[in-house]
């Protein structure tokens, strides 16, 4: 069986994620200890005690997420043996999970990814004045047909196709009322519902240029190394292994369509057949059903996960 292992992006977070594997292997420890000092700032107490709402803050979110998934590639290393070089042939992740994947194969050090993932967030926060940007989920509509209700309800306004997580379930964003009108627009077009998200800027489109200008000269300041296995990035839906490719792919990422079925389509058609969701939450791996059904998908992100997981690797 051939695997992949894809990393969750913003969303997934939750008070309490990564206490246990820090209270059970002395690994995971280490990562939150580490990445609290790159940052200079206890995320770990926040992450374990909340509040939520200070979690959810775009410039937390991000690397806390970041180092739940890194904890969990540590302990299948320290404790099994597996790496992602001896057991996975892709990594892959959304939107700011590609970093926490490009952290697991060795791209960025864990303290370069938080610190990346910090200026990342606080960027992304600051390109739009709070309320101006919205997004929606559009459901029941192909990437084609949402795409092209998102460039009807423009009208000289900033709206496209954010993110393509699968079929049936793409996410729009831009100017508030550009993402209203599209809702509508999709409504009509045939979408069995258009949800308007609780989020706090409307990521992935033409509105966080200004972060792509930041997060261009902060990975120019970064030591990067070829990944130990290719990484599907998010705007290609292609494999990488280049630094100055992965470099330039991830810029284009904060304005650009994160292409999840695309991604997880390439890999399934590569031989994957085993698809491991690191880290917070499951979305991915509810995802993975629907974009390489034939393949299996599971989440891991506990200590009985983790040994679960190990077992089928080796085996």
């Amino acid at each position: 069986m051939t695997t992949a292992f894809m990393f969750p992006g913003q969303g997934s977070q939750a008070v309490g994620m990564g206490k246990s594997l820090a209270e059970t292997f002395a690994s995971a420890r280490a990562v939150f200890e580490e990445v609290d000092a790159a940052l200079g700032q206890k995320l770990s107490m926040l992450m374990w005690e909340g509040p939520e709402a200070e979690l959810t803050l775009t410039e937390n979110a991000q690397p806390a997420l970041m180092a739940v998934s890194m904890a969990v590639i540590r302990v299948l290393e320290a404790e099994h043996g597996i790496t992602v070089a001896n057991a996975a042939s892709f990594v892959a992740g959304h939107s700011l999970g590609e970093y926490s994947a490009l952290a697991a194969a060795r791209t960025f050090t864990l303290a370069d990814a938080a610190r990346l993932l910090k200026t990342r967030g606080q960027a992304m926060q600051s390109a739009t004045p709070v309320g101006t940007g919205a997004m929606a989920a559009l459901l029941g509509l192909d990437f084609a047909t949402a795409a092209a209700a998102a460039a009807e309800a423009a009208q000289g306004d900033v709206c496209q196709a954010a993110n393509d997580n699968s079929d049936g379930q793409v996410v729009v964003s831009g100017s508030k009322a550009a993402v209203e009108r599209c809702a509508e627009i999709a409504k009509a077009k045939g979408a069995k519902r258009a949800v308007m998200l609780p989020v706090s800027a409307p990521f992935h489109c033409a509105l966080m240029q200004p972060a792509a200008e930041v997060m261009a000269e902060a990975l120019a300041s970064v030591t990067m190394k070829a990944p130990v296995v290719p990484v599907v990035a998010n705007v290609g839906a292609l494999p990488l292994t280049d630094p100055a490719a992965i470099r330039e792919s991830l810029v284009a990422q904060v304005t650009g369509t994160v292409r999840w079925r695309e991604c997880v389509a390439y890999m399934a058609a590569q031989g994957v057949t085993r698809f491991y969701e690191i880290g917070a939450g499951k979305v991915l791996t509810g995802l993975s059903k629907k974009n390489a059904p034939e393949a299996t998908a599971f989440a891991i992100n506990s200590a009985d996960d983790i040994a679960a997981a190990a077992a089928q690797i080796k085996g």
